[in-house]
């Protein structure tokens, strides 16, 4: 009569420690479930699919803390590039000054405007002469914004009778601004002046 009692107790016992096992393994697996779904949202928020000529492809969506330092280094590059790349064509002066200026504030506008009066812009279609400008390097610092930078390079002007070789060393600020289609990267160049502009070889054709 007291084996029944104790039999339904010990069952009892049982059936709850059995119920609070699969309570328990429920919520782990729904734990583990949520965590997983949670990493594959995570991984395909920063997958983004570009359409380029017809072609789906895929890129990395990334922190742009991550690619400051080579964003910032490309803009100044760039803006160097249009605005120091001239050949004796007036559209082509003025198309590659244009991009240029959307990529920086006034001080780039002032300079454009003194090479204008100066007539540097005129004496490069008189004198058929055709400019480009090579990267050497650029240095920028990201410990405060406006980022702090100094660009250097070499300008190569080729006249019908010489090639000259100029040294070119510029500095200024780059401030954040909104990405737009003139302005990729979402950077603007501030306070941009020249620190040395000079010849440092002359070639003879």
């Amino acid at each position: 009569m007291f084996e029944k009692p104790k039999n339904i107790d010990t069952a009892f016992r049982q059936i709850r420690l059995f119920t609070l096992i699969i309570i328990m393994g429920s919520f782990l697996f729904a734990g583990y479930t949520l965590f997983q779904s949670q990493r594959l949202t995570t991984s395909l928020q920063q997958k983004v699919y570009v359409l380029a000529n017809g072609k789906v492809l895929e890129a990395l969506l990334t922190d742009r803390r991550e690619n400051l330092q080579v964003e910032a280094k490309n803009h100044i590059s760039v803006f160097h590039q249009h605005f120091f790349t001239l050949d004796p064509d007036e559209k082509v002066i003025q198309a590659n000054t244009t991009k240029a200026l959307y990529l920086a504030d006034l001080s780039a506008k002032r300079q454009y405007d003194n090479f204008k009066e100066s007539n540097y812009y005129s004496n490069i279609i008189s004198g058929n002469i055709s400019q480009e400008i090579q990267t050497d390097s650029v240095q920028v610092d990201l410990s405060k914004e406006p980022y702090y930078f100094r660009y250097y390079g070499r300008q190569i002007l080729t006249r019908t009778g010489s090639i000259v070789t100029r040294l070119l060393i510029t500095e200024g600020n780059l401030r954040s601004v909104s990405r737009s289609e003139h302005n990729p990267h979402g950077f603007l160049i501030e306070n941009w002046k020249t620190l040395e502009n000079q010849d440092i070889h002359i070639q003879t054709r």
